[in-house]
């Protein structure tokens, strides 16, 4: 399909530089295809769910992988950064380095140091490959729990470029860019529908019957990248490493079967749900890495319901949720949004989107 299809014009003021405090108290439009949008809050979750359904959280954990340092070859310093995105070693990860050009297989990084700074702890790497558009593969010095150690120290947390760019990131972003319900340490960026989480509205779902169940998609840098391509198949999806336990699967299936209606909560839990369905819907224990793009056209076999934050224009994002709930759908619904001064993108409100009885995006 051709990418301009998934344009549109979002104003600057619409982008959401914090989150609403609490975090339940975010606005949430409901959009069920052939049906009025709804203006709600996402504390009235509970009430638009029934007992039986079942919520599927993505339980990874953003790390500190936005990191700072000096490239050095033979006696030419220049700075650099870098954002992690996939760990493919125990002391080796993929990442996107600003700027690309500056960067050449076997180089050392000292990370820690900067034009401005001095040394702020030891983290090495050598620069193993380089790749297109900047990416490299990384050998780090550390390894394990100690690189990981290493990078609690260093690193700052990658705040997504919409808002970086107005804003350093700062303490409250350790706690604001993370789920209350993070466990899996390894994401660069936040499964951000479930930003909207309270113990509060747990407790509330949990009083209506509404069960929880977790998955673990490590989301990569990779998600905030446009779409460059003209038309959406000549895009690379950038791979995401997750997995889907044995419980889950079989607590999915059996909701499935007595009725109850599977609700992902982002895309992150879709997509990976989607990766671990057969052809008949039953979701199987699942683990690896998945590259998975989705657009509209594709038939969907898991989830009933999708929370999600509203995406940028021509992303992967906007043509997923168009192919869950359809294109004109979803275009009315980001026009009435965008209209009714909705907060946008990671910080931003959710919507609740039904999925399009087709199932064909269109």
């Amino acid at each position: 399909m051709r990418v301009d299809l998934f344009d549109f014009d979002l104003p600057e003021e619409r982008i959401a530089l914090r989150p609403a405090e609490p975090r339940h108290s975010a606005r949430l439009l409901i959009v069920k295809p052939g049906e009025p949008l709804q203006d709600r809050i996402v504390s009235d979750l509970p009430s638009l769910l029934r007992q039986g359904d079942v919520l599927v959280f993505n339980d990874t954990k953003v790390i500190p992988a936005q990191l700072k340092g000096m490239r050095k070859r033979g006696e030419a310093v220049a700075q650099v950064e870098a954002t992690l995105h996939m760990r493919v070693a125990p002391d080796r990860w993929q990442a996107f380095m600003r700027p690309g050009k500056r960067i050449a297989a076997g180089d050392r990084i000292h990370f820690g140091h900067d034009q401005n700074s001095c040394f702020l702890g030891q983290l090495d790497a050598t620069v193993l490959e380089k790749g297109e558009a900047g990416e490299a593969l990384l050998g780090f010095d550390l390894s394990g729990p100690f690189l990981d150690e290493a990078l609690h120290a260093v690193g700052h947390i990658p705040l997504p470029p919409y808002i970086a760019s107005k804003r350093d990131d700062d303490e409250r972003d350790r706690a604001d860019y993370q789920t209350i319900y993070a466990r899996e340490e390894g994401a660069v960026a936040a499964p951000t529908a479930g930003l909207h989480f309270t113990p509060e509205l747990f407790a509330a779902l949990d009083a209506k019957g509404i069960e929880r169940r977790f998955v673990t998609l490590h989301v990569g840098a990779g998600t905030f990248l446009p779409v460059k391509a003209d038309d959406t198949a000549n895009h690379k999806m950038h791979a995401e490493t997750g997995s889907v336990s044995p419980e889950t699967a079989a607590a999915l299936n059996a909701a499935r079967a007595r009725g109850g209606r599977i609700i992902c909560v982002g895309t992150t839990s879709l997509r990976l749900l989607e990766s671990a369905a057969r052809d008949d819907g039953r979701i199987e224990p699942w683990s690896g890495p998945t590259d998975i793009f989705i657009t509209p056209g594709y038939r969907f076999r898991t989830a009933d319901m999708l929370m999600t934050n509203f995406h940028l224009p021509r992303s992967t994002l906007f043509m997923l949720v168009s192919a869950f709930s359809g294109l004109e759908t979803m275009r009315s619904a980001y026009a009435h949004a965008i209209e009714n001064r909705y907060r946008f993108y990671s910080y931003g409100d959710a919507s609740l989107l039904y999925r399009a009885e087709t199932s064909d995006g269109r």
